[in-house]
C-alpha cells in the first residue's frame, strides 16, 4: 500500500499525505491498470513476449507431459 501511495504521489506531484486525504480506491485501481499497461508497452518495445493466454486444459496437459518425462 505504501508503494502505491508513493507511486501515485510521484505521478501526480503530490505529497503522500495529500494522496491519503484526496485519493480513493478507484484512483488506486486506475493507477494500477495504467502502470501495468505502461510495463506491458515497455516489454513489447524491448522485444519481450507476453505470456501466452492458455486454457486450463492446455496447462494441465503441459504439467502432465512434464511429470511423465521426469518419471522416465
Amino acid at each position: 500500500m505504501i508503494v502505491a501511495i508513493d507511486a501515485m504521489a510521484k505521478r501526480y506531484s503530490l505529497l503522500p499525505s495529500e494522496v491519503l486525504d484526496r485519493a480513493s480506491t478507484f484512483d488506486l485501481v486506475i493507477m494500477d491498470v495504467a502502470l501495468g499497461f505502461e510495463n506491458y508497452q515497455r516489454d513489447l518495445a524491448d522485444g519481450k513476449k507476453p505470456a501466452p493466454n492458455l486454457k486450463q486444459d492446455q496447462m494441465l496437459d503441459m504439467i502432465k507431459r512434464t511429470r511423465d518425462e521426469n518419471n522416465r
